[in-house]
């Protein structure tokens, strides 16, 4: 790795080049494995079909009252953001159904949340339930 910038100042972004290649989401249930070993076959996939993940979806459920069931839950999107940042999404987006204690869920999201950001990917959540108070 280079500790110098580029000679005329442009940024990494302001060097892109457009790719052929489809951006893609992809549904985590359509995913056999979260093991390493899987994903790296299904990213050399895509790469064959010139597909990129962009977004991974995870559908998750928070009906239990319980702290164990939240915690079980969080664990399992935990795994997801791992697997999307393996392929190199830019977003695990969540959809909540429900939600039976907002005080318990709440929390255990952000953190989620703040473990995709260390990352590099945005967690976005969608539902009944805000990652904002």
């Amino acid at each position: 790795m280079s500790t110098t910038s580029p000679a005329d100042g442009e940024s990494a972004i302001e060097r892109c080049s457009p790719a052929d290649v489809t951006p893609v989401t992809l549904e985590a249930t359509a995913l056999e494995s979260t093991a390493p070993e899987y994903l790296r076959d299904l990213k050399h996939e895509f790469a064959a079909e010139d597909l990129s993940p962009v977004e991974l979806t995870v559908d998750a459920c928070f009906d239990e009252d319980c702290s164990l069931a939240t915690q079980d839950e969080v664990d399992r999107i935990r795994g997801y953001v791992r697997a999307g940042s393996f392929l190199g999404v830019n977003a695990v987006t969540v959809a909540v159904d429900d939600v039976a204690n907002d005080e318990k869920v709440r929390p255990a999201l952000a953190a989620c949340a703040e473990r995709a950001e260390r990352e590099g990917l945005v967690l976005e959540v969608d539902g009944p339930i805000t990652l904002d108070r």
